[in-house]
């Protein structure tokens, strides 16, 4: 369904969103491998600081036009073209009907999904036969779960919205990937004051990212422990699916 990656050597690869977490993981694991990177991220000092030797660290806020356009161009006159972007930027705060504050919704929404089509929208033209894009959605998009009032939504689009890309590219050989993890200890899980089952170090997310590239499936999705329990949660008719996710989640 994909094209694969399995030598990474002088590949160029645009990581959106390497300041920390899977981001910032995934690109010393990839530089490793001797991909060449372009590094974005809001926070550039941190991006800097982060960086691995080799590579181009480089201030980007997605949500802003004119900063991604900047970067975008940036990105093309340092190699002239790019082989793979993957779009890590993301926003999480934990919601529900009793601390529902809109705007700060539309703030996650617009990070997790509305700044990833604008980035697809600036590199779909540069995207060739054997290259692609990847979005870093989550199992939360799957269906609806308690405390993601606000992030399930925008990640239940962003996949949608690969599954939909992905139609139209496969057939040009141009791969589109939708990245699913399951819970990984990052500053946006710190947030959580719930036992998160099957927890990942960022070190770990990234070798099964890089690892499910070997492969040309549409989905990388990982821990398989996990993530497959929730597919299967997500089959279920609502009239078992929701007493059973309040029972399992308390909520």
């Amino acid at each position: 369904m994909n094209p694969t990656f399995t030598d990474w050597t002088g590949k160029r690869v645009w990581l959106i969103g390497a300041s920390s977490g899977i981001g910032a993981a995934l690109a010393s694991e990839l530089a490793r491998r001797g991909a060449r990177l372009v590094l974005s991220a809001r926070n550039a000092a941190k991006l800097q600081e982060q960086a691995p030797a080799g590579a181009l660290p480089m201030r980007c806020d997605v949500t802003d036009t004119d900063s991604l356009a900047a970067a975008h161009a940036t990105v093309l006159a340092t190699w002239g073209g790019i082989d793979l972007v993957v779009y890590l930027a993301g926003d999480y705060v934990p919601m529900r009907v009793a601390n529902f504050d809109l705007a700060v919704a539309e703030r996650v929404i617009k990070v997790n999904f509305t700044a990833a089509l604008r980035v697809a929208a600036a590199v779909l033209p540069d995207l060739k036969p054997g290259g692609g894009i990847a979005f870093v959605a989550s199992v939360a998009g799957y269906r609806g779960l308690p405390k993601a009032l606000c992030y399930g939504p925008g990640k239940a689009a962003l996949i949608h919205f690969a599954e939909v890309l992905h139609l139209d590219l496969a057939p040009k050989g141009i791969g589109v990937w939708v990245i699913n993890p399951g819970f990984v200890a990052t500053p946006l899980t710190a947030q959580n004051d719930f036992a998160m089952p099957c927890l990942l170090t960022p070190e770990q997310a990234a070798t099964a990212i890089v690892d499910g590239f070997r492969s040309a499936n549409f989905e990388i999705h990982f821990p398989k422990r996990f993530t497959c329990l929730m597919k299967l949660l997500a089959w279920l008719p609502y009239g078992w699916y929701f007493p059973l996710i309040r029972r399992l989640t308390g909520g």
